[in-house]
């Protein structure tokens, strides 16, 4: 939409259905609603509220957008015929509820006036000031901002009691989560009537005070940024941190294709509100957000951003120059070892999952602990879970008597003389780890891969405790490594290039994906997911906003599988602290270091399901 124009109604153009709008339901409040702005997102909007048995008046200055607005909503309520989600009669019902204007004026009427023009302070107060004349003194005026100040909006309007911020989340018609924001000015009874109209319509409302970003994207935006980083620094490719955090997280989508998604324009300008109020560094835009949009590369709009698209505004990706060979780094050139054994260290979840994958695979597997015994527990822990598989038609029960058969409980390392790769998934202690290649030097044969599972310990202190650190890489299994696709392969600066085409090659046969990471705290997946999680600790230490809010954010908002509470508490209170603490030490970025309250639960002992406790109390097992 264009700057607001006021022109005299008994003048203005109007793409208004000439059909008479039919009666709505009965009475309901905020009956008749404007939505300034048909965009996207005011398109997406105007359908959930026709749909709702709003009247709904459309305005943009742009005729042609407001074509575009009806034509969608045909679309969309003739697909829903089709589906036998409403009746023909209701389409048509709803329909007659959408009328589209070229000016404000149209808006005299409304009860709820929704504002959501592009991300321009100026241009929404223009709006603002212009809807003061125009409106009734109880209309309730919201701005769709995710980044601007809603209380700036308010102060600048002659009715700031009635100014609140309305925060729909795109696809609106899909998604669940609405932020409703009210400043020091909105007065209780405005947020109210907007919270039970959100209600209405189907959706979940979060209440939030105003601050940049809000809930959802006040975290989403912080991780993207960082993301973008990564790869500006040449630590991974994109498709290597979009598929770490697509597997690894459970995430919908990688963190440059949603940079793309949603523009990069539009993130940089999230970003620069977030740090004019923050001054935390890791809200700074990274500047190569900067400088794709300069460029005009915006993302999936302009058909190119972090990624090449087959033209604007299409979702298909296409090859281009930064485009990886399909076989690797160095497309396939090193040829990588022989591997047909496998041993495991270690005797725990981990382990034993690992050990389940190698054996699944057709490798032969020695699984070893400290102690004969503590080796067959293990297995029988493998037995259970291939058992699991087996009641759920996922594996025959010739194939689990085969991979049981592949693999051999030892209780010493001195089993490992003919492995041709040697895992360790012993405890996070680098002291412990680097005891335990010190063995494995000695025991292993010459040409044998060694590699660690660590998620943040320097995998190179490891190579270093070995006579052999080229042999020396790291294999970041996910938990539970039956399941989880992802494996990051983490090379240090010593390991061989043969050494990282085995493994990939293994990853391959295993029927993992792996991608190429530095030896670096946090390599790709908890760098980004950790500061994540720390920030909204952060957001409730600081008493923004309450654990459920945030979870129902995160999950509603972002796609997320788990909100971060959720996940915190499954992880770990201790663990998550232990690599907060690996990453602020590496980074010495203010901005990581671990959240005061996360370090009191821990110190409590309230470290999460594990001892019932964490963030919140769980029923005892």
């Amino acid at each position: 939409m264009g700057r607001p124009s006021t022109p005299d109604p008994a003048t203005a153009p109007s793409t208004a259905s000439a059909a008479a709008p039919s009666a709505a339901p009965a009475s309901p409040a905020l009956a008749t609603i404007a939505v300034v702005g048909l965009g996207t997102m005011g398109t997406g909007i105007t359908e959930v509220l026709t749909r709702a048995g709003r009247e709904v008046v459309g305005i943009d200055t742009d005729e042609a957008a407001a074509r575009r607005a009806r034509a969608a909503l045909e679309a969309t309520t003739a697909r829903a015929v089709q589906r036998a989600r409403m009746t023909e009669r209701e389409r048509q019902d709803a329909l007659s509820r959408f009328r589209t204007f070229g000016d404000l004026q149209a808006a005299r009427d409304a009860d709820l006036v929704i504002e959501v023009v592009p991300e321009d302070y100026e241009l929404k107060r223009e709006v603002f000031a212009a809807l003061d004349g125009i409106v009734r003194p109880d209309t309730i005026l919201a701005t769709g901002t995710n980044a601007l100040s809603v209380t700036r909006l308010a102060a600048d309007s002659l009715r700031p009691e009635r100014v609140l911020g309305l925060h729909f989340f795109n696809p609106a018609p899909a998604m669940k989560l609405v932020e409703v924001v009210s400043s020091v000015l909105t007065a209780p009874t405005a947020v109210a009537a907007v919270t039970a109209l959100a209600h209405e319509l189907g959706k979940d409302p979060i209440a939030v005070g105003d601050r940049p970003g809000f809930v959802a994207d006040g975290l989403l935006f912080g991780y993207l940024n960082q993301a973008a980083a990564m790869y500006e620094s040449k630590y991974a490719t994109r498709e290597d941190i979009d598929a770490a955090m697509r597997l690894g997280c459970g995430l919908p989508m990688g963190p440059l294709a949603l940079l793309d998604l949603i523009g990069v324009d539009t993130a940089r300008t999230v970003l620069e509100a977030m740090y004019a109020e923050s001054r935390d560094r890791l809200h700074a835009p990274a500047p190569i957000l900067g400088q794709l949009a300069d460029a005009g590369l915006t993302g999936r709009k302009a058909g190119r951003g972090f990624y090449t698209y087959e033209a604007p505004g299409s979702a298909t990706v296409v090859p281009d120059a930064h485009t990886p060979a399909a076989d690797g780094a160095d497309g396939g050139a090193t040829a990588g070892r022989p591997v047909r054994s496998v041993g495991v260290a270690g005797s725990g979840t981990m382990a034993s999952g690992i050990a389940e994958v190698f054996a699944k695979a057709g490798f032969t597997v020695v699984l070893a602990a400290r102690g004969q015994e503590k080796a067959e527990r293990a297995k029988e822990r493998i037995a259970k879970s291939l058992a699991r598989s087996v009641d759920k038609g996922r594996l025959t029960a010739e194939a689990r008597d085969a991979t049981l058969a592949a693999i051999t409980p030892a209780g010493s390392l001195d089993a490992f003389a003919d492995v041709d790769l040697a895992v360790e998934a012993v405890a996070e202690d680098l002291a412990v780890k680097q005891q335990l290649f010190r063995t494995l030097d000695k025991v292993c044969k010459p040409g044998a891969v060694l590699a660690t599972t660590t998620s943040s310990l320097p995998v190179v202190a490891c190579a270093r405790a070995t006579s052999r650190p080229q042999d020396v890489i790291g294999m970041h299994f996910f938990n539970p490594a039956p399941a989880m696709k992802l494996v990051e392969v983490v090379r240090t600066v010593l390991t061989g290039d043969d050494v990282h085409a085995t493994v990939r090659a293994v990853c391959a046969k295993v029927r993992k994906h792996p991608v190429d990471c530095g030896d670096r705290a946090g390599f790709i997946v908890n760098a980004l997911l950790f500061p994540y999680l720390n920030n909204a600790v952060k957001m409730v230490q600081e008493h923004y906003a309450s654990l459920d809010d945030i979870d129902a954010a995160m999950k509603l908002g972002g796609g997320y599988p788990m909100g971060p509470f959720e996940l915190l508490d499954v992880v770990g209170l201790d663990v998550s602290l232990a690599i907060e603490k690996v990453l602020h030490a590496a980074f010495r970025d203010p901005g990581l270091a671990p959240a005061p309250l996360l370090e009191h639960l821990v110190a409590a002992g309230c470290l999460g399901r594990k001892t019932g406790r964490g963030f919140r109390e769980y029923a005892r097992r």
